[in-house]
């Protein structure tokens, strides 16, 4: 027999488990914020750009579309050359950072926009300083090797990183963080409780009798409680004393 549930079923397994949900969300919540602020280490970018151009023997000869469609093609190379060992170790020998070049290219990032000669070097560190001086140690040591790697001198630097005045860490964000962890929070609880509703296999009421059995129910005997019987007995004893009154009134008159 196929089952189904319906919106207030729903709703109603939600109102039971409320209290059981929303201590999943702000347990979730709190862990959140505190691996944000008191476990995770703050980091920062800082990021270079250089530009590719086409050298030209005669200055009054004019860029073309091939020139600019060639120098994009080239960037892809220069991709990969700016991130190699060839530069990097010289880049870890001269800022003499505690680890090798293959770490440093994991803190590296190279990219250019869509049809763009300009590419952007962005380095990420703890520090905000070191993530400035990477990022510029880079770019130049790729700039003076270019020349002996490719033959070619069509490099130049477009901007420098810069260490601003307040720098804010590009990770971790405790908002979205704290955000995610009350999403998460929500549907583990919300899961749980309608799991805890199917593995439920008591009888409360008249419906889950109906449905487990699969039988109508005829009659229900109500529930009495101690307090009801005794205001009965208390209800029973004062009519009972009127009515002896009443009597007796009637007995002494006759």
């Amino acid at each position: 027999m196929e089952e189904t549930i319906s919106l207030k079923e729903i709703f109603g397994v939600i109102k039971k488990r409320l209290l059981m949900i929303l201590a999943f969300v702000l347990g979730a919540a709190l862990i959140a914020a505190a691996v944000s602020y008191f476990v995770l280490t703050p980091t920062y970018e800082s990021s270079s750009q250089f530009i590719v151009n086409q050298g030209q023997q005669d200055p009054e000869v004019q860029y073309n579309v091939n020139d600019i469609r060639a120098n994009v093609e080239i960037i892809n190379t220069y991709n990969v050359i700016i991130k190699s060992p060839a530069i990097l170790d010289e880049v870890v020998e001269e800022l003499n950072l505690p680890y090798s070049s293959a770490a440093l290219g994991q803190k590296l990032q190279v990219s250019n926009a869509e049809n763009s000669q300009v590419v952007s070097v962005t380095a990420t560190d703890e520090s905000p300083e070191m993530a400035v001086d990477i990022a510029n140690m880079t770019v130049s040591t790729f700039k003076e090797n270019i020349t002996e790697f490719m033959n070619v001198d069509n490099v130049s630097i477009l901007s420098e990183a810069e260490l601003t005045e307040n720098p804010s860490p590009v990770a971790p964000n405790p908002m979205l963080n704290i955000a995610i962890a009350i999403v998460l929070g929500g549907m583990v609880g919300v899961g749980l409780a309608f799991l805890l509703e199917y593995l439920d296999n008591t009888v409360t009421t008249e419906d889950d009798l109906e449905k487990k059995h699969g039988l109508p129910v005829l009659g229900v005997i109500a529930h009495i409680d101690t307090d009801d019987l005794r205001g009965d007995q208390f209800s029973f004893q004062v009519k009972s004393k009127q009515r002896g009154g009443y009597d007796g009134a009637q007995k002494k008159s006759s």
